[in-house]
């Protein structure tokens, strides 16, 4: 049985950030209807707002598989009447509409409440339900990565910030809203009592960026991003192989890990090296070590590395490509890789799982995602 059988769950979601916590949910076992406006999620059409003539949106599907899909005008008294008897029959509302279009809709959690006590209601926003910019549009690169400082501390002091791969922030604060709706949903068992749980891209990033502001809001400034060949910490570099491949040392408890390291390149000698026998001096002399290490490292390909990183307990990973991580037998392993039915006709997809397993129950995809109203008529009949 998977963990969340019986719980019913309504989605008025768009692009990533709602839609990916209501996926989780119902890989877990909820029964999640998604709820759309007549011209559909836009995250259904992601491939075409970047300009390419293509109708399969991957990730819309990985985001809305295991779902009933239904339209909804909630213009019209009867968009709205049929989502209110859904929410009579809820367990959870999982929305990311800014607050005030849902207070246009009368859909304000407040609101809800007053009409649905037992309901937890997630909510999914830019920048919170407080503030002067509570209705400001926020995508993750804005709210996630630009705004709590992420994106400035990627690259060193005065270079212009990195390109931002899309979806990240918005998985990450999918999975803090899922974990909230599960803490209410717990809460709820005890008191009988719904509740709203409020998670927002910008608190969710800054809480991500904690190391740093932390640091930050203890010294009065930031600290510094170099470049790979003056980082402060020579065994918690990147490096690359003779094939070309990139490689990443984690040797991030210097002493403990710096015998194993000299002695897999071979280099014994600098174990004796005054600059580089104790961590404080190799912290003075980071340039010359990390040269020392682009030289050796670049005489032998990365999977002879691998065999002697291995055998001296050296910490590292390697930098994969995408085509990589799709063939890693070790994310294979885990489960990172699942098989979900195409939506309408399209052919099986070989997508990301959730981030949580359940031993013993099977939290495969239980269907695909739903082609724009598929489940309308099925679950308007429900509601009669």
């Amino acid at each position: 049985m998977r963990p969340l059988e019986g719980i019913a769950v309504v989605e008025l979601g768009m692009w990533v950030a709602a839609p990916a916590a209501a996926t989780m949910l119902a890989d877990w076992g909820a029964d999640v209807v998604k709820v759309e406006a007549p011209t559909g999620d836009p995250n259904r059409y992601t491939l075409r707002h970047v300009g390419q003539d293509i109708d399969s949106a991957p990730p819309f599907e990985t985001d809305n598989r295991g779902k009933r899909g239904i339209v909804l005008d909630l213009r019209s008294d009867e968009g709205k009447d049929a989502l209110e008897r859904l929410l009579e029959r809820a367990d959870v509302f999982v929305t990311n509409l800014r607050p005030g279009a849902l207070e246009r809709l009368g859909l304000a959690p407040d609101e809800l409440r007053d009409r649905h006590p037992r309901l937890v209601i997630g909510t999914l926003t830019g920048y919170g339900w407080a503030g002067a910019e509570r209705d400001r549009a926020g995508y993750d690169v804005s709210a996630f990565w630009a705004r709590p400082g992420i994106a400035a501390m990627l690259n060193p002091a005065g270079e212009p910030p990195p390109g931002i791969r899309p979806g990240l922030g918005d998985r990450t604060a999918a999975s803090n809203l899922v974990a909230g709706v599960l803490a209410a949903l717990l809460r709820r068992g005890r008191t009988g009592e719904g509740g709203v749980v409020d998670v927002s891209l910008l608190r969710s990033g800054t809480y991500a960026n904690g190391n740093d502001l932390a640091l930050q809001n203890f010294f009065g400034k930031r600290g510094r991003t170099r470049h790979r060949t003056e980082h402060e910490s020579p065994l918690y570099n990147s490096y690359r192989a003779a094939d070309d491949r990139w490689f990443w040392l984690v040797g991030l408890e210097g002493n403990r890990h710096w015998p194993g390291v000299v002695t897999a390149l071979g280099r014994e000698d600098l174990a004796t090296d005054e600059r580089f026998a104790t961590g404080k001096a190799r912290r003075g002399h980071v340039r010359e070590l990390i040269a020392v290490f682009d030289e050796e490292f670049a005489r032998r390909p990365l999977d002879e590395w691998a065999e002697r990183f291995d055998a001296e307990g050296v910490w590292w990973a390697p930098v994969q490509t995408l085509a990589e991580v799709s063939a890693d037998p070790q994310a294979e392993a885990v489960g990172a890789f699942v098989e979900q039915p195409g939506m309408g006709d399209a052919p099986m997809l070989r997508t990301v799982a959730t981030p949580v397993a359940f031993w013993g129950v099977d939290d495969k995809p239980r269907g695909g995602a739903p082609t724009l109203g598929e489940h309308t008529d099925e679950v308007l009949r429900e509601l009669n």
